[in-house]
């Protein structure tokens, strides 16, 4: 079986043979199958009128457990955003009543926002279906083998995580 990949880096190897793209074998397909994994995520949030950051920010949420409500810091600190992004984010999600706003009882300057019953509908909706196309996609995976793959990618991704990129060299 042949993809993409190898005939990119057969033409590396031919052009610049003093080079070792070895890496494009690995990292170049991880990043089309995250191109074509970005494609499937929007048309399934699409299916249930979601975008995919408003999918990441109730999915926060929801897994918070109950009462499926956490403050606006604890979701930027989890969706990776900036506090001024996170206030319209949530004013957006509010205005759409997928979200709702309440005082802090244990701050009284701050607020927490919980998962309204549309919102944990949708995003129950949309990850039931999105699960469902990534089990067609590693269907043919044995499940040794997804334990597998899943270990080395958590080895690739775990050292970026913790350093960030302008940390990096």
């Amino acid at each position: 079986m042949r993809d993409e990949v190898d005939g990119l880096v057969e033409a590396w190897r031919s052009e610049r043979p003093d080079l070792n793209v070895e890496p494009l074998q690995v990292l170049s397909r991880v990043s089309r199958l995250a191109r074509h994994l970005d494609r499937a995520r929007r048309s399934v949030f699409t299916e249930h009128d979601l975008e995919p950051w408003e999918f990441d920010v109730l999915a926060e949420l929801r897994r918070s457990g109950p009462p499926y409500e956490l403050s606006p810091g604890r979701l930027l600190r989890a969706t990776l955003v900036t506090s001024g992004t996170m206030t319209n984010r949530i004013d957006r999600l509010a205005a759409a009543g997928l979200v709702t706003r309440r005082p802090d009882p244990d701050d009284k300057r701050g607020v927490l926002v919980r998962l309204s019953d549309e919102g944990r509908e949708r995003v129950d909706a949309a990850l039931a279906d999105l699960l469902s196309y990534e089990e067609s996609i590693l269907c043919e995976i044995l499940h040794a083998d997804r334990e597998r793959l899943a270990a080395l990618l958590r080895s690739l991704l775990a050292p970026l995580d913790e350093t960030p990129a302008h940390q990096r060299s």
